[in-house]
């Protein structure tokens, strides 16, 4: 029997270069593999690993199917390499020294290593002879050109410390010529903190080599699939950019009807996925840690503690922290707690199954136990859902001051979406209070009245300390009861309940929860708002928009900063309103909260002031975006703001009886059992505007006789629906009646002056009333207050011609109220259009909108579903008011106008 060759790789004639073992050397290792044709070249990790070359180690590590072998194989052939590539795909055989440095010499020989034979070979399969690393070494050092040596599955040698100690030696001493490429699931024994120090190795890791959306749209265009932006972004993050489940999930796609739909319902436990991950990744490991994967596969994140409780074993930090250094699809993500890859997860879950029937729902209760027992109520909660404990769920999501976070904050949404599942015959004060707030949060007022009713039949009796939670949600579901039906007294008895409550709570507990008392300022200042309580409100929302600063917060912060700028309107101070309007735009867009987060009262306040100023369209720019951002369509507030602001907008534009009718669903708010007085003045002041218009003095000021004691704006419209009937005595007792220092704001104090001039040039005291009005313009001038003295109609235009003086120096005033033209036409020569001496109608103004987008008489007549001839008759009215003669001209003098 022949002895075995003493020296690695010698050759025999017949069969080549043998092993120290005597085993043929395999060539096919020595290959470069060739990536296929759908093979995605991603500069980003070529452009790394050219880099890495430039030092002594990168290092490609990654999971199974990462993609790790084809990017280093791509580049490797791509002739972006400061020296020739020896490549050396490992095997787990090559434990041994003496085999790996067979291969690995060979594999330098074949790629330009020369003369070879002064270094020698391997004698024994187990050892290598120091002294050959020497000389492997030095040579190394003295090539002109490096060579760059790629061992390819390195993991299957990671039991070998010696291998390691030897490429270190190998490498530390061949200097400039010698590069190492280790691409592996682990890392290599290779002293690695050290090159890191040093600033010697590229790293690419799982993260790097994960594909990004734009990269994996290639891949789909490779595989002739097209996904939209939306599709492409799923898909990647659902395999979190997995080169394998890239390309498994796009096989499986490929004979769907429609792609898009089948990766979206993809069942990844069921599939080509499923197989590679069980037998790549779950199979190759000991069944005590198959084990733990599975019944880990439950968990949106895994804790050593947590793992423990579902296994009944005491080592998961160690099997964990293996696990996660060998790639095996779990990932660190700090402070003990780790991850599994989502699909690795999902087919888990499906294998769990199988292999354990019924097991799901006991180790979901036992994970809620073991998260509620450590604080984490967040995802406790889902478990005991799918545990089916709902009673235990509401228990402990009341008993953890958590009420709140159904009302605000990230997790509203989610948390709403997991007590939708709860069954109607839970029972429990807690279940109730649970369902009323979500109910009271989409504003189902009835429903959220009759949950939080049954609760407070349920409550404990006595004072008992676990009782306390209970009655502090109780307390601020009904602060938002009373919000919403518009009840200031029932919300501040609430409110004084919830302080009650509080006392009855450890302080740090509480603390822990600033939404709860963020919420109900919030909700009290809303409902003092809307009862007039201006003063109390205003403390109240202040008090709420100090709130300590989180995601929690930011909604209750939003609303109060938007509620204040509406106080600071009504009072007529709309600088101070626009300034706290976009600080509470600032605040959303600081704390990104969505558009459907975001309550709309700042927009109205930023679309009333736009009104004033006489700047329509921005003031319906605004207001649309209002409409798409309110968070709260039945809140009655705003349903009554976006009510009398949209009744002004069609006032200033014309549409009077269109203003009225508008108002009339100011009369029937749904669920609100008070009305509110400011609303009712706005309301009154926007309907004798819009009679005033259509010259019926008598009936405007019957509009201003309902409600209580006058404010000063209402006093002060009154009076010009006397003087409009001739009843000069009258205007002037009303106006004597209205203290000079009435306390309203510029916008208020300005349309006073107004009728205070006005009343004064009827009695003839015309000296008196131009300094009323130059003290109204001086007043109104900082704000741009522009529409009171639209609204004050034709008796300023005749004064200010008579007084020609009065109006210099005042260009910002637009040209109708003062009788002359704006400083820009002037120069031209040219004359300001007449005012309509006719209000437009409701149908007449929508024809026009619809002149104005180029309809013809057909086109209008259908989408208004009248006849032909009807359209006709308008159009003819139209023009006649508009004192034109063609359609362009109707257009042209209407945006002149601003009826437009």
């Amino acid at each position: 029997m022949p002895s075995p060759p003493s020296g690695g790789g010698h050759h025999d004639p017949r069969a080549g270069p043998v092993a120290p073992n005597g085993d043929p050397l395999l060539a096919a290792r020595f290959s470069v593999p060739v990536p296929p044709r759908t093979y995605v070249r991603r500069p980003r990790l070529t452009n790394r690993l050219a880099q890495g070359a430039q030092g002594p180690l990168t290092l490609v590590n990654g999971p199974a199917g990462a993609g790790k072998t084809l990017l280093v194989a791509d580049w490797a052939t791509a002739r972006r390499t400061p020296g020739r590539v020896a490549w050396l795909t490992v095997e787990p055989e090559d434990n041994g020294p003496g085999v790996f440095w067979t291969y690995a010499l060979e594999s330098l020989r074949r790629h330009g290593l020369a003369s070879p034979d002064g270094i020698g070979g391997p004698a024994r399969p187990g050892e290598v002879d120091h002294s050959l690393l020497t000389r492997l070494a030095a040579r190394l050092s003295r090539r002109p050109q490096p060579l760059i040596l790629v061992l390819d599955e390195f993991d299957r040698v990671v039991t070998s410390p010696e291998i390691a100690e030897e490429l270190q030696f190998v490498l530390r001493h061949a200097g400039g010529g010698l590069r190492l490429v280790v691409v592996s699931r682990t890392e290599p024994l290779l002293p690695l903190h050290r090159y890191r120090a040093a600033g010697e190795i590229t790293d690419i890791r799982g993260a790097d080599l994960a594909f990004r959306p734009r990269e994996a749209a290639a891949l789909l265009d490779r595989h002739g699939l097209r996904l939209s932006e939306a599709g492409t972004r799923t898909l990647t993050e659902r395999t979190r950019g997995w080169a394998a489940g890239l390309r498994l999930s796009i096989l499986a796609a490929q004979g769907a009807d429609d792609p898009e739909v089948f990766l979206k319902d993809f069942e990844a436990g069921r599939s080509t996925l499923a197989d590679f991950l069980l037998a790549e990744v779950l199979d190759t490991q000991h069944p005590g840690t198959q084990d733990l994967l599975l019944r880990t596969s439950i968990l949106d994140r895994i804790h050593p503690g947590l793992a423990n409780a579902l296994t009944g074993r005491a080592d998961a930090e160690a099997v964990l922290a293996s696990l996660q250094r060998a790639n095996a699809f779990v990932e660190a993500v700090g402070h003990s707690w780790y991850r599994l890859h989502p699909l690795f997860a999902e087919i888990l879950r499906v294998h769990l199954r199988v292999r354990h029937p019924g097991l799901e729902p006991e180790l979901h209760r036992r994970a809620a136990d073991w998260l509620g027992e450590a604080g984490l109520l967040a995802e406790a909660l889902p478990h005991a859902a799918d545990a089916g404990d709902w009673e235990p769920a509401a228990t402990r999501f009341v008993d953890g001051l958590a009420i709140g976070r159904l009302l605000t904050g990230l997790d509203a949404e989610r948390l709403d979406g997991l007590f939708s599942r709860m069954p109607p015959d839970t029972s429990g004060a807690a279940a109730d209070l649970v369902r009323a707030a979500r109910d009271l949060a989409r504003h189902d007022v009835a429903r959220g009245i009759g949950h939080l009713r049954r609760a407070e039949d349920d409550l404990p009796a006595g004072d008992a300390p676990d009782a306390a939670p209970l009655r502090l949600s109780r307390a601020l579901l009904r602060v938002l009861a009373a919000r919403s039906t518009g009840s200031a007294d029932v919300a501040e008895a609430a409110a004084r309940d919830m302080a009650v409550a509080e006392r009855a709570v450890p302080a740090d507990r509480l603390a822990r929860h600033p939404e709860l008392h963020a919420l109900m300022l919030t909700d009290l200042g809303s409902a003092q708002l809307w009862a007039g309580r201006l003063d109390a409100a205003r403390a109240t929302l202040s008090a709420a928009a100090r709130a300590d600063a989180g995601p929690r917060t930011a909604f209750p912060r939003h609303e109060c900063l938007g509620r204040l700028a509406l106080i600071d309107l009504l009072d007529g101070r709309p600088g101070r309103a626009e300034s706290h309007a976009r600080e509470a735009a600032a605040e959303a867009e600081r704390s990104g909260l969505p558009p459907s987060a975001r309550s709309g009262v700042a927009r109205l306040v930023l679309a009333a002031v736009a009104l004033e100023r006489d700047e329509v369209a921005a003031a319906r720019g605004h207001l649309g975006h209002a409409d798409r951002s309110a968070a709260a369509p039945r809140d009655p507030l705003v349903t009554a703001e976006t009510a009398l602001l949209r009744s002004r907008l069609l006032l200033a534009t014309g549409s009077t009886r269109a203003a009225r009718r508008l108002l009339d669903r100011l009369e029937h708010l749904p669920d609100v059992v008070q009305p509110s007085p400011w609303v009712t003045e706005a309301a009154a002041l926007v309907r004798s505007g819009a009679y005033l218009a259509e010259g019926r003095p008598q009936a405007a000021r019957e509009a201003l006789e309902d409600g209580g004691p006058p404010g000063p704006e209402r006093t002060a419209a009154a009076a010009r629906a006397h003087l409009a009937t001739g009843d000069v005595e009258a205007a002037r007792d009303l106006l004597a009646a209205l203290s000079t220092g009435h306390g309203g704001g510029p916008a208020v104090t300005v349309r006073v002056l107004l009728a205070r001039a006005q009343t004064a040039d009827a009695l003839g005291e015309g000296d008196e009333a131009e300094r009323l009005v130059a003290r109204a313009l001086r007043v109104a001038r900082p704000e741009r207050l522009r529409r009171p003295f639209l609204e004050s109609g034709p008796w300023l235009r005749r004064f200010a011609r008579r007084r020609p003086t009065l109006t210099r120096g005042h260009d910002w005033l637009p040209a109708s109220p003062v009788g002359r033209a704006p400083s820009g036409e002037a120069r031209d020569g040219c004359r300001a259009p007449a005012p309509v001496t006719e209000a437009l109608s409701e149908r007449e103004h929508e024809v026009l909108e619809r002149l104005a987008q180029l309809m013809s008489t057909e086109e209008i007549a259908a989408d208004l579903y009248l006849s032909v001839n009807t359209v006709k008759t308008h159009l003819k009215s139209l023009y006649r008011k508009l004192a034109v003669t063609r359609r362009a001209e109707a257009v042209r003098r209407a945006r002149e106008l601003r009826l437009l």
